[in-house]
């Protein structure tokens, strides 16, 4: 893919693209508008990359832009997560 195929595969409705031009976009916003472009790739997309992809057309340009934050976030993988307390805990139990 070349140019504007290439930046259609990673963010095909122009979600990604449109938020960095909203003047005073909120973090919380920033955040609606990527569930909203995780939710329009598909099972064949490969998140990892396409964040990769945005990171690199957008957020390089804009490191401040709030946009920009919850893409480096979403690329962050998590750490694993544990149980963090119910019955079993508070009596000791592991299994």
């Amino acid at each position: 893919m070349v140019g504007t195929d290439m930046q259609a595969a990673k963010d095909p409705k122009g979600l990604i693209r449109e938020s960095y031009a909203i003047e005073g976009i909120t973090e919380s916003e920033c955040r609606s508008v990527f569930l909203d472009w995780a939710l329009s790739l598909g099972p064949q997309d490969d998140v990892m990359a396409a964040l990769r992809g945005l990171i690199a057309a957008h957020a390089v340009a804009a490191p401040d832009h709030p946009m920009s934050g919850v893409l480096r976030d979403a690329l962050a993988h998590p750490a694993t997560p544990m149980r963090r307390g119910g019955r079993r805990a508070r009596l000791g139990y592991t299994d």
